[in-house]
């Protein structure tokens, strides 16, 4: 029965082995995002301050620390030669495969330090938060390069992409199972299940990692083999010469003349914004909007969809970007958006089951948008290889400077939506009673009675606008965009090509 099991494991293809991933890092993700707020303020009772001194740093680590590792992992690739002797593809998808069987385990362990108070809230928040985004980093850094450096043409990067979304669709129930054990009065029970997906978690990462590696070592020692005679020859030949390696200066400048980089991430920063935007406000959109015209179990059937939905959505938006390309997949998104916006627009905040479509698909392809572009990444990284005429391509660096422009954009969501909804209302959302402290209920019921139209009418506009605007701007950067059709092809004809011609010239010598 045991050789069985391990032969049907060796017998997974790579893009189920590589999409199980997903699965390890959504089971303990979803449940972090929706419970380590309410732990420290409602369990822990971390004070105002140090929750916000927290925070503010949380957002600036998040946002430096994806370039930081993506130039610690990728520095060596940026050079066109070392010695003459190029970095085989087996060798760098095994350095990937060793820094996730790393980080994996202490990414489980880190999401564990949430759950047990062991220092003042304060302090005890701070680490936990930066240290579980440190290893979140390293892995989704090194998951998202190998789906660059594992496949080159499209049909098979949508293929990668397909069961990493199918497994974090899977991932999500995790959300789910969570509201049977999640108690504040009693947190024991909560404790065991996080461990239980812990250790999920890291036997997995383990078990995973290990079979890909089990996959390319045979091919990395052959090629490694051949690059050591190689270098011998080479070495002694009076034409060999060595390149030093690009600074972090000479590597930004770089990307500030790759025009379709800067016309991506001014679109992704709007993307990220608005894929928040609907995450802070969601909860908002339903009490204001639809709290008093549904039941309670369609408003957690709406929430419910919004976690789980995207995935499996993606997994039909990947079908179209197999026969449509992902570009043409994006930009009618993006026209789709705009539509609904204004048919919601038009209609109103009276026409209920339209409003309730119209929050759930808002934040269905919303998300599903933001995970189709790991597709469009990987698409520059093969351009950056080719425009630059790298040994081989730097593709967590890339996907960290990605994440340096846009994660702001997480930030942004937040004070904007805020700020408008404030401007436009009055209303300010860290005081959910400003008018408690009035002596009397009368008077007090009675301006909230003719303050809540003008709030149903204020989120009602925020929730149309903002994707409205979101979407002209968006069009507007991807109409610029120009890595599609046939300029992808002939990039992507080059990749596979330019790795060859080297190879061939070496061996000459």
């Amino acid at each position: 029965m045991g050789f069985r099991l391990l032969a049907c494991l060796f017998n997974l293809p790579v893009a189920v082995i590589y999409g199980s991933l997903s699965l390890f890092i959504s089971i303990l993700h979803n449940v972090f995002l929706l419970y380590y707020v309410d732990t420290f303020v409602s369990v822990y009772k971390i004070d105002k301050l140090s929750f916000w001194i927290g925070e503010t740093v949380f957002l600036i680590w998040n946002s430096l620390n994806d370039p930081l590792f993506g130039w610690l992992s990728d520095r060596a690739f940026l050079s066109t030669q070392q010695s003459g002797v190029e970095i085989s593809n087996p060798e760098v998808i095994l350095k990937r495969l060793k820094a996730l069987s790393q980080n994996g385990p202490l990414f489980a362990i880190s999401f564990l330090a949430f759950w047990i108070a062991w220092a003042h809230p304060g302090l005890q928040f701070l680490i936990c938060l930066c240290l579980y985004d440190s290893f979140l980093t390293m892995v989704d850094l090194n998951q998202n390069a190998l789906l660059a450096d594992l496949a080159v043409s499209a049909k098979d990067r949508t293929g990668l992409n397909f069961y990493s979304s199918l497994f974090s669709a899977i991932g999500s129930l995790s959300v789910f199972m969570s509201y049977a054990v999640w108690n504040k009065e009693d947190f024991f029970s909560f404790r065991i299940f996080c461990v239980v997906l812990a250790f999920c978690s890291a036997i997995g990462f383990t078990v995973a990692t290990w079979l890909l590696r089990q996959r390319f070592q045979t091919e990395g020692r052959v090629k490694w083999d051949e690059n050591a005679a190689l270098k011998e020859l080479y070495v002694d030949h009076p034409s060999g010469h060595q390149e030093k390696r690009i600074t972090l200066a000479e590597y930004l400048k770089q990307l500030s003349k790759h025009h379709n980089f800067l016309w991506f991430v001014s679109m992704n920063l709007i993307q990220v914004f608005h894929c928040h935007f609907n995450s802070n406000f969601f909860p908002l959109f339903l009490e204001h909007l639809l709290s008093d015209r549904i039941s309670l179990s369609m408003g957690s059937f709406l929430l419910g969809v919004s976690y789980v939905a995207p995935h499996l959505n993606n997994l039909y938006f990947l079908s179209l970007c197999r026969r449509w390309g992902v570009y043409a997949v994006v930009r009618g998104l993006f026209f789709l958006k705009l539509l609904l916006s204004v048919i919601m627009l038009l209609a109103g905040p009276d026409s209920v089951y339209l409003l309730c479509f119209f929050i759930a698909s808002n934040r269905v392809f919303t998300e599903g948008t933001c995970k189709l572009l790991n597709l469009v990444v990987t698409d520059l990284v093969d351009e950056d290889l080719v425009l630059n005429r790298r040994q081989q391509a730097a593709s967590a660096l890339l996907f960290g400077m990605v994440a340096l422009v846009t994660k702001p954009g997480q930030t942004f969501a937040p004070l904007i939506g805020t700020w408008l909804l404030c401007s436009y209302t009055g209303y300010d959302i860290f005081q959910r009673h400003p008018l408690s402290n009035t002596v009397s209920a009368q008077p007090k019921l009675a301006a909230n009675a003719a303050w809540e139209p003008t709030l149903r009418q204020g989120c009602f506009y925020l929730l149309v606008f903002v994707p409205i605007t979101c979407a002209l701007l968006q069009l507007l950067s991807w109409s610029q965009f120009t890595l599609h059709g046939r300029r992808l092809q002939t990039v992507k004809s080059q990749r596979q090509t330019f790795t060859e011609i080297h190879s061939q010239e070496i061996k000459t010598i």
